[in-house]
């Protein structure tokens, strides 16, 4: 081949991996705060990670416990620099200096940090003045990382708050406040220049809560079957998600700043509420709002204004925070309680959720099944002597809960207890005498199954399994033909490469 030729080949092989990779949905990560005084340790808390399947984590500090507990695994790290830090680190560059030498460069890169973020919604914080402290932060920040090496690896940003826009709705016309535009304009040629992410933490559950009888319940859960027009672009929204994050985009172009990405830093929903917010929080649509936003990210189906671009969303938060003032919601994010168990099921990978529990607690497909698990008021000696029971006399297969089994973890009696129980309920006809174990046991309509900790039912698990087939299917078809759209268009751009080759040489 000529040295023309092999420059359009090369071209041509560069564009293919671009699509390769395009292929590939966003990741989903969870936010790990810990203002709590009942939490499990860290080592503790990453194999309770590890277990679930969650690859990305975010903290809000750079605790050292911490930091070392997350060494050795595969799990991608985002540290924060607190508000607290913010005017040390945007005075002085030796401080910044000093802090990632002793702070964050000893677990490096056992430790697989990726992301900083300097400050955490700083807007929004009284006693943090935003354009004063945190891009010149920032800015010492990556100074520090480039002295090392390191600038290109760990990515330098800033979490704020949807509060940071002056208008939302219609998205085309999302606007960022004027009065952060001395504070905006410099942080965002910083993330351009840098390639870093506009980090931002969404939560349409707050414009439910605060307006009820004005955004439906089902827009901000994934679940509507009605769309939201914008008029100024004719795009249809079936989520309010999208909407703000489009509301950013559009933001973002208003001020002719384009190729920079988003990045969702916190989103989610509460469990319980104080009276103002019983309407809204509650399991049932924790668990809808947060296995419907997985499954839109790692599908990579994208926005309206950005359809398939692939976003990287991260839920709040890993447990229940008892020391968070503030209403009852505030304290009830969490997808784990203290002890590890779940609050409700949720699968990270976004292959387990393609249906969800109804009212009666029967699955989309109307088959009514019923499980046992171990009952939260029952004794910890009550639930030893049931377990000990089912797994001897009772002559139930206790395999799965041993060490390096897949209901191993969380390795807590109420979980092992749980697994035990369902077993021995469902190999006797799933009657009621069968989940009574003293009062030990407790029978629910919603499965407990996590990750490969299957609970088996009288009528078997293949709902679950063939909806997780077809959710991938689904994703995979759709990377599939475009995956052969663009291979054609490779195939007739080299096709032409060797014809216009040809030509040349000919005349030649």
């Amino acid at each position: 081949m000529t040295r023309d030729f092999k420059l359009i080949f090369s071209i041509s092989l560069m564009l293919l991996l671009l699509l390769l990779d395009c292929c590939y949905g966003g990741k989903v990560g969870v936010c790990y705060g810990r203002s709590a005084d009942d939490l499990p340790t860290p080592a503790k808390v990453v194999q309770l990670i590890k277990q679930h399947n969650i690859d990305y984590v975010r903290i809000y500090d750079y605790n050292s416990q911490v930091l070392k507990a997350f060494g050795n695994t595969s799990i991608e790290l985002m540290i924060g620099v607190p508000n607290s830090d913010l005017n040390a680190f945007s005075q002085s560059q030796s401080t910044v200096n000093t802090w990632l030498k002793n702070s964050v460069l000893p677990y490096y890169p056992t430790t697989k940090i990726t992301y900083i973020t300097v400050g955490a919604e700083s807007t929004d914080d009284p006693h943090i003045n935003a354009s004063s402290f945190v891009v010149p932060a920032m800015q010492n920040v990556l100074t520090a990382l480039r002295k090392v090496g390191l600038s290109r690896r760990i990515k330098v940003s800033t979490t704020l708050s949807l509060g940071i826009l002056s208008r939302s709705f219609p998205p085309s016309a999302g606007a960022f406040n004027s009065s952060y535009a001395y504070f905006l304009r410099p942080m965002l040629e910083f993330l351009a220049e840098n390639k870093s992410p506009f980090m931002i933490d969404l939560y349409p559950y707050y414009a439910y809560r605060d307006s009820p009888n004005n955004v439906s319940l089902d827009y901000v859960l994934f679940e509507s079957s009605s769309e939201v027009i914008d008029p100024n672009t004719g795009l249809l929204y079936k989520n309010m998600f999208d909407a703000q994050v489009d509301a950013l985009y559009y933001a973002l172009m208003a001020l002719n700043f384009r190729t920079i990405k988003i990045m969702v830093t916190e989103t989610g929903w509460p469990t319980k509420g104080s009276p103002k917010e019983k309407a809204a929080a509650s399991p049932d649509n924790a668990e809808t709002y947060n296995s419907n936003i997985i499954r839109h990210v790692v599908t990579n189906q994208g926005t309206p204004a950005k359809p398939g671009e692939a976003m990287n969303v991260y839920i709040f938060s890993l447990f229940n925070e008892n020391r968070k003032t503030g209403l009852e919601s505030e304290r009830n994010w969490g997808l784990f309680y203290p002890d590890q168990t779940s609050v409700y099921q949720l699968d990270f990978t976004g292959k387990s959720n393609a249906f969800h529990s109804n009212s009666s607690g029967t699955n989309s497909s109307g088959n009514s099944n019923s499980w046992c698990i171990a009952s939260s008021k029952a004794s910890e000696r009550d639930l030893k002597g049931a377990l000990d029971w089912a797994c001897g006399p009772g002559n139930v297969d206790c395999t799965a809960i041993q060490p390096s089994q897949p209901c191993f973890q969380p390795d807590t009696l109420v979980s092992h207890a749980s697994f035990v129980f369902n077993s021995y309920f469902q190999q006797n006809r799933a009657t009621d005498v069968a989940c009574s174990f003293g009062g030990a046991g407790v029978k629910v309509n919603k499965d407990p199954s996590y990750d490969k900790c299957i609970y088996i039912t009288a009528g078997g698990n293949k709902t679950k399994a063939t909806n997780a087939t077809a959710l991938t299917s689904s994703a995979s078809t759709s990377c599939g033909n475009k995956l052969l759209r663009w291979i054609f268009k490779l195939c007739l751009m080299i096709s032409l490469s060797f014809s216009l080759q040809t030509m040349i040489s000919q005349e030649l």
